[in-house]
């Protein structure tokens, strides 16, 4: 379905980028992952194409596309979901915090698009996704830094697609509630720690924010995000579709 596509997933060395890295190139897509930790990355394995890449510096950015470029070809699918999720209780949270945060949900979501679109444009085609979070279209407690970067990524794909109507290119945000990764392991662990509860306590009590119970499975968003690279999708522009269990 995507043979001759090249895909590029920024933080696609774990979770969901890796999911979803591993699922377009079952679909047929040249696939290079992006990530800070080469050893992360080249743990991922064939047929995936490590990068080396901090999505939060510009030349960074610059340097890793135009090397994925000259190796697989231009970039047609972008993946942005690079990110990082901390608890921040306002109004003690740094200047520092704040920036970290949307540095790395939103600044290189904005780079990365800004690097591959032209060769999209010129292409004819191409796909940008955001990997959101249900935090982007609503408010969540002791998560300022990461529900303001989020709803920026949602506002972010929306600007673009009022920006190339008219054009072969399309940009949808995915958000996703608790999946289950790292991230929702480490969040188990903190209200471990902050509510002083058991380990199946403290997992009941996070799944339980997904209003059908469970952990969604990051498959579940490498579908969503299959499909919006596949026939038939070239209508859904500018969307934020909510994987959440029911959440809205």
């Amino acid at each position: 379905m995507l043979e001759g596509r090249h895909a590029l997933v920024t933080g696609g060395g774990t979770g969901i980028g890796l999911s979803i890295a591993r699922t377009l190139a079952e679909a047929g897509a040249s696939v290079t992952i992006c990530g800070r930790r080469a050893e992360v990355l080249e743990a991922a394995g064939a047929p995936l194409h490590p990068q080396v890449m901090d999505v939060t510096d510009e030349a960074s950015v610059r340097a890793g596309i135009a090397a994925a470029t000259a190796a697989r070809g231009p970039v047609q699918i972008l993946i942005a979901n690079a990110g990082l999720a901390r608890p921040a209780q306002f109004p003690d949270i740094s200047l520092e915090d704040w920036r970290r945060s949307l540095a790395a949900n939103l600044d290189g979501a904005f780079l990365t698009t800004r690097e591959v679109l032209p060769a999209m444009l010129e292409a004819g085609w191409g796909r940008v996704i955001a990997i959101s979070s249900i935090a982007g279209v609503k408010g969540m407690k002791r998560a300022a830094p990461y529900v303001a970067a989020k709803h920026g990524l949602v506002g972010l794909m929306r600007a673009l697609s009022a920006d190339h109507l008219a054009q072969p290119v399309t940009f949808n945000a995915l958000c996703p509630a608790y999946v289950e990764t790292d991230i929702a392991r480490q969040n188990i662990a903190r209200v471990m720690q902050r509510e002083g509860l058991g380990r199946d306590a403290a997992t009941a009590l996070v799944q339980s924010a997904n209003p059908h119970g469970r952990l969604i499975p990051p498959e579940d968003i490498a579908s969503a995000a299959l499909w919006l690279c596949g026939p038939g999708s070239d209508s859904i522009d500018g969307q934020a579709i909510q994987i959440s269990g029911g959440e809205f």
